[in-house]
């Protein structure tokens, strides 16, 4: 049995016209079938009966046949099949309280995408060719697959932008544990610097929101004014998008750099345990929050490291890392985030970014020590109670 990690690349694809029609029937179908078996396993739900996987593929068999229907049968059946696989998987999340009821698929908003098994593509001598198609994809090999790689699925998708990728999930035979190494660093997030790392080393926040702000406000408005329905407002969200676009691209890149970066030189990575759905109800500091993508980041931290044999912990979000003294332990009772630095009655100044990170370390250290888990006990070093205190907001 191999143990190589799955890995997906992702190209993008210039499809010719016969292509763009037949993905975005398949994608219309697709997501016909996703609304129809929620719909009836909500209504079984209802009656307080569950309907399995087996059932709702019968169910879409049953659907084909009819005459309303039948125009299911002029798409590959395998993304029909996989939709109701993604359904059934929305529901086993739900049932085990990972996630809310799974939600019906908007023509306007929800992702377009189909996925292909083994059985539904052909991929031989660098060429993609999917079912129903009579020619390969025009692919843009951005970069080379690995060696003698197999896909096992293709996901073709179109983003708002109108831009077409196609992701290849395959073995990756180079994806192996790193050296090991005594190195550990505690990270803190932030908005005036993305990261603080526990070396004292700051990361500039590039604002990449900021950048394109002007531009996006102005297409915003030209938006606006068009008429619903009309093309030329069709053409107006395209041009929004695309700023859109542009800016996620941007923030991804840097965040795919900075945690390459931190995996490789570092064997303990120590974060803040953060509610960055909660955070961003703070109307003055959610935009800011949300191009500063601490969720991304903490995501792309944990699969990189479990890829490459690191360990991130994540300290308790009640922990209060910027009010505590690294040097002496003692514990301020306020700190207005106006307060960038400050001096404790040991006579130690701290920098208030670094000194959080310096005290996330030790956290995460301790609790490596201790057999703890990821999460320390909720409870702050003054002996109160985490479940007594507010949410504290977090600094700039």
């Amino acid at each position: 049995m191999s143990t190589h990690v799955k890995r997906a690349y992702r190209y993008r694809f210039c499809p010719t016209d016969a292509q763009v029609a037949e993905l975005s029937r398949t994608f219309g179908c697709v997501r016909k079938v996703y609304n129809m078996a929620l719909a009836a396993r909500t209504e079984a739900w209802t009656r307080q009966e569950r309907v399995n996987y087996n059932q709702m593929s019968a169910m879409l068999t049953a659907w084909k046949k009819t005459k309303e229907l039948a125009y299911l049968n002029e798409v590959s059946s395998v993304p029909l099949q996989q939709a109701l696989r993604h359904l059934q998987t929305a529901f086993t999340h739900f049932f085990g309280r990972r996630a809310k009821y799974p939600r019906f698929k908007s023509r306007k908003t929800s992702r377009r995408s189909a996925e292909y098994t083994t059985s539904a593509f052909r991929f031989r001598n660098g060429e993609l060719r999917l079912a129903k198609m009579s020619e390969p994809l025009r692919i843009v090999w951005s970069r080379p697959l690995p060696e003698g790689a197999k896909p096992s699925t293709v996901t073709v998708s179109q983003d708002s932008a109108g831009r077409w990728f196609v992701s290849l999930l395959c073995e990756d035979p180079s994806v192996k544990p790193l050296p090991a190494t005594g190195q550990a660093v505690g990270v803190d997030v932030g908005l005036n610097h993305l990261l603080t790392l526990s070396t004292g080393e700051k990361i500039t926040n590039p604002r990449h929101e900021r950048r394109d702000r002007a531009a996006l406000a102005r297409e915003q408005r030209r938006l606006a004014k068009k008429e619903k329905g009309s093309a030329n407002r069709a053409r107006a969200r395209l041009k929004v998008a695309k700023i859109h676009a542009r800016i996620a691209d941007r923030r991804r890149d840097t965040l795919h750099k900075i945690t390459t970066r931190l995996v490789r030189e570092n064997q303990t990575i120590v974060i803040e345990d953060l509610t960055v759905r909660n955070m961003v109800k703070n109307r003055r500091l959610a935009r800011a929050i949300s191009d500063a993508a601490w969720g991304e980041f903490r995501s792309m931290l944990e699969y990189k490291a479990q890829w490459y044999g690191r360990e991130v912990i994540a300290v308790d979000r009640w922990f209060p890392s910027s009010r505590l003294c690294s040097a002496c332990g003692t514990l301020q009772e306020k700190m207005p985030l106006h307060v960038r630095t400050w001096t404790c009655d040991c006579g130690t100044t701290h920098d208030r970014d670094v000194n959080a990170a310096h005290n996330l370390l030790a956290a995460g250290l301790a609790v490596t020590v201790c057999g703890a888990g990821v999460r320390p006990q909720r409870s702050t070093p003054d002996r109160q109670p985490a479940t007594k205190q507010k949410i504290p907001r977090r600094e700039p």
